[in-house]
């Protein structure tokens, strides 16, 4: 695509979608047919000079984020509309948390930064130019087949590219053979000394993980499908970030996957004043209330499927 082409799109769609001018309008002006300039907008958007964002009206969700917030003693709750596939939900999701970012996020703070869809999400959707002197610290090791989107050191560098601060990568894999290796890693000087700083963090960025054959951890080949269903069967619902493996009342299970993860656990997550836990598969219902029951979780950012299930849930296993 060269340079005039770019020139004329971004034209184009400043008239139509700032100006208001029609189609109709802006083909007679710039002396090109109607097709053109309708195929161009299109285009447009396709290479990202164009990016529209529907915003629900705050009073579509707010009986709903107050009933979360009541429930479960929460500072916030951020609630998506739903939508039909899983791309677009997890963008409706991840763009709340990245316009909340973009009013929570000053110098000299510091987010520590979990893995997965979700998280990677955030960084995509932060389309408002605010730039600041934050660090982006990477809150657990990383994966070769997680890819760079999901892996939490290339989301802190897109995160801070858009934000104008820094990143810093833990130099550590995500998963080891067992508890002692993972101790062992814990306390070298470089691996500490990033952990530590992530410990001091202002704010996380973390996921909540299911217990699904289809989930992260199995297709990245951490776990395989039989661990998961003894997982299940021992009654984890899910998962905060890979680090702690939780009932549907947020208490730690006795999984045979825990205590393999590099990262934060639970008791570091307590530490940060504001931990915001998204999800946006409407398989994690179960998966979120258990890390809401927990107490870690500060912000919850989810779809309104996800918050109705989670408030039913919620008063079918009380007690």
């Amino acid at each position: 695509m060269n340079d005039p082409e770019i020139a004329l799109m971004t034209e184009i769609a400043s008239q139509y979608y700032v100006e208001g001018e029609t189609q109709e309008a802006i083909a007679k002006r710039l002396n090109i047919s109607r097709i053109k300039v309708g195929r161009l907008i299109k285009k447009a958007h396709a290479v990202g000079i164009v990016d529209v964002r529907v915003r629900h009206h705050p009073s579509v969700s707010s009986d709903l984020e107050a009933s979360l917030v009541k429930r479960f003693g929460i500072a916030r709750a951020l609630i998506a509309p739903d939508f039909s596939d899983a791309q677009s939900q997890r963008h409706a999701v991840a763009g709340l948390v990245a316009d909340y970012l973009t009013r929570r996020l000053t110098d000299s703070k510091i987010v520590a930064v979990g893995m997965g869809r979700n998280v990677g999400a955030v960084a995509e959707n932060v389309f408002t130019q605010h730039t600041c002197d934050v660090s982006f610290v990477s809150a657990i090791g990383g994966s070769l087949r997680a890819g760079e989107y999901m892996n939490p050191d290339h989301i802190c560098r897109r995160l801070a590219a858009k934000f104008g601060g820094e990143s810093e990568t833990l130099y550590a894999p995500a998963l080891v053979q067992d508890q002692a290796v993972r101790e062992a890693l814990q306390e070298n000087p470089t691996v500490k000394q990033t952990l530590d700083r992530a410990r001091r963090a202002d704010l996380a960025l973390v996921g909540v993980g299911d217990m699904s054959e289809d989930s992260n951890m199995v297709r990245m080949g951490w776990f395989s499908p039989q661990e998961i269903a003894e997982a299940r069967l021992a009654g984890t619902v899910g998962d905060v970030m890979g680090y702690d493996f939780i009932d549907i009342h947020g208490r730690e299970t006795q999984a045979a996957m825990r205590g393999r993860v590099i990262g934060l656990d639970v008791h570091d997550l307590r530490r940060i004043p504001d931990v915001v836990a998204i999800a946006s598969e409407n398989t994690k219902a179960s998966g979120i209330l258990g890390a809401l029951r927990t107490g870690v979780v500060d912000t919850l950012a989810t779809s309104t499927t996800n918050a109705m299930t989670v408030l039913s849930l919620a008063n079918a296993t009380e007690g």
